[in-house]
């Protein structure tokens, strides 16, 4: 090389041109590039370099234009063409003569930059260019077209992206859905090392966010793809939230055109059928009335909704309903284990209609034991849909138009009495019924709490299931027992020294054990039953509906759905997610319940000390009374349980689970 070689040099990826003006030490060049600048480069920085004619650094302008110009990419496809099926390798300044037909330094130079660009046609060796098979060419092109449709469908998300963040409306394609997967998993799960985080990174990135599970979280709801108050507890769960077509399919069917009904069903739509409910309540599943038999007793009936009408173990709404195990009530709408078209619809016992059923009818005695019982199929018409606070107003009035309710209170008050007796444990606790408006997310908190009618509903749905519990036992059927081992209770004294109410309610709920569920009877400690299986809730529990499908194979003496094997990894299975989903029930309302808290500002709040959860760390459980929600505070005067506290909260982060309250100093401040 001599001074005026043109040559070629790379800087930070670009294309740079260059004159080589003088030497700098031993290996080095002073080369001059097109701005004038000089630059020490040793000759190994020199990526081509033009032979046969040497250049002022004020020629470099029009060299590089005469180069531009000669720059088609297609060109090198027809010099494929002409050397591809003769398998042998070309010079530089062959491929030179064949795409320019002139082997000057611009076309030689442009030649290698032809090449040097390319990744289809040729490859490299040595100084030697070999044309690739047309095999190779064909899965290349195939290639680079599923490379540039990958990159056409990133720009395309990441317009739709910026759409949404300025709030237009936007239609999500199937290709966005890998990126927006990878978001959502990143901000529930949180997992920093996985593949799709590091997808979530990429996208976060290009929108000039910061890489992190919250910043992924704000963004799908900047999207508008997540509501600000998504359940995050729901996404993370196992639960399905939508149906599968196939089993919408199934549901429509059932709908328009119901199987044969197996079973011979009494007539039973003489009798007045009180169905007792929240207003909200859609999934209605149960029934009460009472009528005097010709010995002159006293009858009352418990009619369940009977869904096993319409499905069969095993079919697809079966297995749908098994793989939910559970309705979820949330506070912003429900989660129903059959699709609500059935479940709202000819599953319900919806009133003035006639509506198939499953009926308990009970004779008790004085005492309030069971004296006779019958199962039966029927067929009922429900005759009033009432509601809690309507039959609490009823039955405070004494009407006597409706004797038959009067008559079911009195078995309720019978019952009670009774299971009492037999060392039922009654944990009277308030308890918070949270509801969110989907249209303004505003918040409605109530507090539930015992009334006559809730009573009354709660002490005939007990009665159905130890019936249930009774005609298993009896007849050898595998059902899903519920049991509850006996607590051990602080003694008399211990409870006694605790103020009455929730604060010795709450000493009782702490030391009572878990509820079990096993194929044979077992002792139910708080109800005071020694057998018990649920039955009342088919519609939105599936080990009723189990129950159910025993019951019913076993009256019309067929052989039974589910043996005790079958039954036994059935419940594994079922329980589990029964669990999981109620897990997300408290957590969802906890949430909502912070949430409330947070927007009241500075309000104050009656609280009373239940317990301490770590004395030693002044760590207690307090109960807000107007609200039924139960919620930590750590304290730092001298409290004792059952003190009642005015609080004001000073920090709630629904979303992190934290809340922080202050002590008002005095209780008589509150207004």
């Amino acid at each position: 090389m001599e001074a005026g070689t043109l040559i070629e040099f790379r800087l930070g990826g670009q294309r740079h041109l260059g004159v080589l003006d003088r030497p700098d030490g031993k290996k080095n060049w002073i080369v001059v590039d097109e701005r004038g600048a000089n630059r020490s480069l040793h000759p190994r920085d020199f990526t081509y370099v033009v032979v046969g004619q040497t250049y002022k650094p004020q020629e470099l302008v029009a060299f590089r234009k005469d180069v531009e110009a000669l720059l088609d990419p297609e060109a090198l496809a027809i010099a494929w063409e002409m050397l591809v099926d003769e398998g042998t390798e070309a010079e530089l300044s062959l491929l030179s003569d064949l795409l320019f037909s002139q082997a000057e330094p611009a076309a030689l130079y442009a030649t290698f930059r032809l090449l040097d660009e390319d990744r289809l046609y040729f490859r490299q060796r040595r100084d030697r260019y070999e044309a690739r098979s047309r095999e190779q060419v064909a899965e290349q092109q195939r290639q680079q077209a599923i490379a540039a449709e990958k990159a056409r469908l990133w720009q395309d998300f990441l317009d739709r992206c910026q759409q949404a963040q300025t709030g237009q409306s936007v239609t999500w394609a199937d290709s966005d859905r890998p990126w927006l997967k990878a978001l959502e998993q990143w901000a529930l799960l949180n997992e920093d090392s996985n593949n799709q985080s590091r997808a979530a990174t990429e996208v976060l990135t290009a929108l000039g966010r910061p890489a992190s599970a919250q910043a992924a979280h704000d963004l799908l709801v900047a999207l508008g793809y997540w509501q600000p108050h998504e359940n995050l507890f729901l996404r993370r769960s196992q639960v399905p939230t939508t149906f599968p077509v196939a089993v919408m399919d199934v549901a429509q069917t059932r709908l328009l055109s119901p199987p044969v009904d197996r079973d011979h069903r009494q007539d039973l739509t003489h009798l007045k059928v009180y169905t007792i409910d929240d207003e909200s309540t859609r999934e209605i599943d149960d029934g009460l009335s009472c009528q005097r038999l010709s010995d002159g007793r006293l009858q009352l009936w418990v009619h369940v909704a009977d869904p096993t009408r319409l499905i069969e173990p095993g079919d697809s709404l079966d297995l749908e309903a098994r793989r939910r195990s559970t309705t979820i009530y949330l506070p912003t709408g429900m989660v129903p284990m059959f699709p609500l078209e059935l479940a709202a619809g000819p599953m319900s016992l919806v009133q003035g209609k006639p509506c198939c059923a499953l009926s308990f009818g009970i004779c008790l005695d004085e005492s309030g034991a069971i004296a006779s019982y019958e199962i039966v199929p029927s067929q009922i018409r429900p005759t009033y849909r009432l509601t809690y606070e309507d039959v609490d107003e009823m039955l405070d009035l004494g009407v006597t138009a409706e004797q038959e309710l009067l008559d079911l209170w009195d078995f309720a008050r019978r019952r009670q009495q009774w299971r009492q007796q037999q060392g039922a444990i009654a944990i009277n606790m308030p308890e918070a019924v949270i509801k969110v408006s989907e249209a303004s997310d505003e918040i409605q908190i109530s507090v539930l709490e015992d009334s006559a009618a809730r009573t009354l509903v709660a002490e005939m749905m007990i009665l159905a299931g130890e019936v249930a519990g009774h005609y298993g036992e009896a007849n050898g059927l595998p059902l899903p027992f519920r049991g509850q081992p006996q607590p051990e209770l602080p003694s008399e004294e211990e409870l006694l020294a605790l103020p009455a109410g929730p604060v010795r309610a709450c000493a009782i709920r702490r030391c009572m054990p878990r509820s079990e569920t096993s194929l044979s009877p077992q002792r139910h400690a708080s109800l005071g039953l020694d057998r018990y299986s649920q039955v009342t809730s088919p519609i939105r529990r599936y080990t009723d509906l189990v129950t159910h499908f025993q019951i019913k194979a076993h009256l019309r003496g067929d052989e039974l759905p589910f043996s005790a094997e079958d039954l036994q990894t059935l419940l594994q299975s079922t329980l589990s997610i029964s669990s999981e989903a109620v897990v997300v029930e408290r957590q969802t309302n906890r949430y909502w319940g912070l949430e409330y808290l947070r927007r009241q500002g500075n309000r104050l709040w009656s609280s009373l000390v239940l317990r301490w959860l770590r004395e030693h760390e002044r760590l207690a459980l307090i109960l807000i009374e107007d609200l039924g929600l139960e919620l930590p505070i750590r304290l730092q005067q001298p409290v004792e349980l059952g003190d009642r506290l005015a609080l004001r909260v000073t920090h709630a982060d629904p979303r992190q689970d934290r809340i922080q309250f202050e002590v008002v100093e005095s209780l008589e401040s509150v207004t």
